[in-house]
């Protein structure tokens, strides 16, 4: 089947929001072999809307939309459907039950507004709405399908998941397609295409797409076929031929994040850790705590931001810092050496660095960090250049060190 994604909305187009929703629902429609033709962007003005169903309802078997179905004046698609369909708004008394238990959830009183979320285009079918007010909307017509969802991404995934998802899954024609990530970080994206080796050579029962970010390159290996064995042999076989250049980069797999992957070795080994950060900000207890059950193996993290707070909370001593500066290989070690020791840890780890704009000095450049790792029986420090873009510099950073940590306790090279 063929499929096109309209996403709904002037703050798209100015670029005030990411369009995450089309990128969600495009890679959620591909894993059941549904094709996606095209992604289209319109705004909030009902003649570019109605345009833009007519021309891809024609060309397409499933149209998925996603916004404008809220109660206030620019959210126009439900008019916009009616005119499509040539059809009206009526009241549904399952929507309306479904705002009436929303509304209590949040404690919230009855409004005009609440009143027009219950209003849907007369000869659809409701799509249920678990987070929300707005429902989805299914139409079909000469075989086709028009689906509207809302443009709010955690109501938006849920219906996408539980709905879309299981609707499509039986319409493939036994066409197969699988995918399958290798998530890998601390080599750049050249350097790890020529490790990889020959790609025509690796890609020819699969194919590979090489997919950078700040965090790292993402390998996506996928394969069709009309058999789930072959397809699964084919990815299997591009994998093992790349972890056998490449396995120590390689810390997950799929949806895997460096710091599931941390807190899995931490748990099996019943190691506990605390972090000490400067340029970093929190970003490592805060990527570290994001994980179910973090508490079994996190034990604290504080943000030593000064030199006075790197003095006073880790007893990183006030002529060290005097003398090699707080972005040194000497203060990123006292850091992770204090924090596990006032914090009793198995393992303790430290960020020191210049994030930028401003800062640098002839000997330290925009983007130096330091990173330190402390356990019973190694005192350890890796110095990195992450460029001059402050934000990056500071995701690179957490990923590093959890990376640099994920390391040791596995026994590879750092």
């Amino acid at each position: 089947m063929i499929a096109s994604i309209i996403t709904i909305g002037d703050e798209l187009l100015i670029g005030q929001v990411v369009n995450t929703n089309a990128t969600y629902i495009a890679e959620a429609l591909n894993k059941i072999s549904v094709t996606v033709k095209n992604i289209l962007t319109v705004g909030d003005t009902q003649e570019d809307i109605l345009q833009a169903f007519i021309k891809q309802f024609s060309e397409n078997d499933i149209i998925i939309s996603t916004g404008g179905l809220g109660p206030t004046h620019d959210d126009i698609t439900k008019k916009t459907i009616c005119k499509f369909f040539n059809t009206e708004l009526v009241k549904n008394e399952d929507v309306k039950a479904n705002v009436e238990r929303i509304l209590a959830l949040r404690n919230m009183k009855w409004t005009s507004a609440a009143d027009e979320q219950t209003y849907v285009p007369d000869g659809c079918k409701i799509i249920p709405n678990k987070h929300g007010t707005a429902p989805g909307m299914l139409f079909e017509r000469d075989n086709k399908f028009f689906i509207a969802l809302p443009g709010i991404p955690y109501e938006m995934k849920q219906m996408i998941d539980e709905f879309v998802l299981p609707l499509f899954s039986n319409f493939n024609n036994g066409r197969i397609i699988l995918h399958r990530t290798l998530r890998t970080t601390g080599i750049a994206e050249a350097f790890l295409s020529e490790l990889i080796g020959d790609i025509d050579e690796l890609t020819k029962v699969a194919s590979l797409a090489f997919l950078p970010s700040p965090t790292g390159v993402s390998l996506r290996i996928s394969a069709t076929s009309d058999s789930y064995k072959n397809v699964r042999e084919a990815i299997a076989e591009v994998e093992n031929k790349i972890r056998s250049k490449a396995n120590d980069y390689i810390y997950g797999t799929d949806d895997e994040t460096i710091e599931q992957v941390l807190g899995k070795l931490l748990s099996e080994r019943n190691l506990t850790i605390a972090v000490a950060e400067s340029c970093t900000g929190g970003l490592i207890a805060n990527r570290i705590t994001n994980v179910p059950g973090s508490s079994k193996y996190f034990e604290r993290g504080i943000v030593t931001y000064s030199n006075r707070s790197k003095t006073d909370l880790l007893g990183v001593p006030e002529n060290l810092i005097i003398k090699h500066g707080a972005v040194s290989e000497e203060v990123a070690k006292a850091m992770a050496a204090g924090i596990r020791e006032i914090s009793k840890t198995d393992i303790g780890i430290s960020t020191t660095g210049i994030a930028g704009p401003t800062g640098a000095t002839p000997d330290k450049p925009l983007g130096l960090v330091w990173i330190g790792y402390a356990d019973l029986k190694n005192l350890i420090t890796k110095k990195f250049l992450f460029g001059d873009d402050r934000v990056r510099v500071k995701i690179r950073s957490s990923q590093a060190a959890m990376e640099l940590i994920r390391r040791i306790i596995l026994k590879i090279q750092i």
